[in-house]
């Protein structure tokens, strides 16, 4: 695969990755949270702020990998 290929579905799935997830956490947020106190929602937000970086490190981890060499 191109590199310049490789390097802009990389950009949309790390694009695509925030915006779902960002979605996702303020829908459960909404949903579950509502009722809970401060520090609930502290310790929600700090770990959600943190999750997505597990997923965006494997995404750019693929991104670093080298092309094989063609034959």
């Amino acid at each position: 695969m191109p590199l310049r290929l490789k390097k802009l579905i990389g950009t949309f799935l790390l694009l695509a990755l925030v915006i779902i997830y960002a979605l996702l956490a303020s829908i459960f947020a909404v949903a579950r949270l509502s009722e809970s106190g401060p520090l609930v929602h502290f310790l929600f937000f700090l770990l959600s702020g943190l999750l997505w970086v597990l997923p965006a490190m494997g995404i750019i981890k693929w991104l670093m990998l080298e092309p094989r060499p063609r034959r």
